[in-house]
């Protein structure tokens, strides 16, 4: 059981709730959607264990983080500042930076705007693309929407639909979200996340509540996640994806430093991660290094899902280990 310091970090007017375990160079844990920090605890004690000072943020409009209302507040260049501001309050101005699902896009692009403060950044689930101009969402509606299919990120455009929804039974949302998504719900031959349903559904709907969910997350670490998330609601996690659009007016025509990041970088992915199979026929992760200058590759972990650090915590924490190693 890990038993971290919780401190906070300002950002201009927006605090951001940092739990803090060790002690050495600063490692940084970034998570994704719909997470906490408390999604990083196999590795907050893995690498505590091996001399670091090792950080895991709760993204503004999570857990005890400023949660503004305004859509604006959470495109990525706003999220980056967090980080940074971080990074100069607990690394001394640098850090190794790690980041799941949201929490990878978040970690790249800190890696892209602030160079100077990420010496290394490991991304999982989620490969590094750099920003383009325009909206992504234009994207997903020709592949679903405009075929009639659902697809959850067109869904949440709808204003406070997917509040409403999901923070209806948070528990119950968290548990289904995560096992759909999950290296289990692929397994058992279930409905996941990319299960084909028509436009109009909702999130939930054809989703399966287990009982009981698998061990690799308790009822315990279940609750953990429904009460952080209750704690602001659901308004600033569904945002993020409605920040999309502003990502491609602030960050989509920047050119310096370049879309290859410089730093050393490495993904890692579980085998059945429906995000390799969002476009069908394409499969992102074979494409992980493309954009990153000292790729030092990708490992795919065998039976694991989306949550892939807590499905498979020590080959994560392996892969991780090997990728700090080479710094040197």
């Amino acid at each position: 059981m890990i038993s971290p310091t919780l401190t906070t970090v300002a950002n201009g007017d927006i605090e951001i709730e940092v739990a803090v375990t060790g002690t050495g160079p600063l490692i940084l844990c970034i998570h994704g959607w719909p997470e906490l920090w408390w999604s990083w605890r196999h590795q907050m004690v893995h690498f505590a264990e091996q001399g670091y000072t090792v950080a895991a943020m709760n993204v503004r409009g999570y857990g005890g983080s400023s949660a503004p209302r305004e859509i604006e507040a959470y495109s990525l260049r706003e999220l980056t500042s967090d980080v940074a501001a971080v990074i100069d309050e607990l690394g001394d101005g640098t850090a190794i930076v790690f980041g799941h699902d949201w929490g990878a896009p978040i970690a790249w692009n800190t890696a892209r705007f602030y160079a100077d403060k990420v010496c290394a950044v490991a991304g999982l689930s989620v490969p590094y693309r750099p920003v383009t101009p325009g909206d992504p969402i234009d994207l997903w509606r020709a592949l679903f929407t405009d075929q009639g299919k659902f697809f959850y990120m067109v869904y949440f455009q709808e204003p406070n639909l997917a509040e409403a929804e999901l923070g209806a039974e948070t528990l119950r949302s968290i548990r289904m979200i995560y096992y759909s998504a999950s290296g289990d719900a692929h397994r058992a031959s279930e409905p996941g996340m990319t299960v084909e349903k028509p436009h109009g559904s909702v999130m939930l709907d054809g989703l399966v509540d287990p009982d009981p969910f698998p061990a690799w997350c308790s009822p315990e670490d279940l609750q953990v996640y429904a009460d952080g998330i209750d704690r602001n609601g659901w308004h600033g996690l569904i945002n993020r994806y409605r920040a999309q659009a502003l990502d491609g007016e602030q960050l989509g025509g920047v050119t310096d430093p370049g879309p290859h990041l410089a730093q050393p970088a490495t993904f890692i992915g579980g085998e059945f991660d429906p995000v390799r199979g969002f476009a069908a026929g394409f499969d992102i992760f074979e494409m992980a290094g493309e954009f990153l200058a000292e790729y030092r590759g990708t490992t795919i972990v065998d039976g694991a899902g989306h949550w892939v650090q807590q499905e498979a915590p020590e080959a994560v924490n392996a892969a991780l280990q090997t990728f700090v190693d080479s710094l040197g």
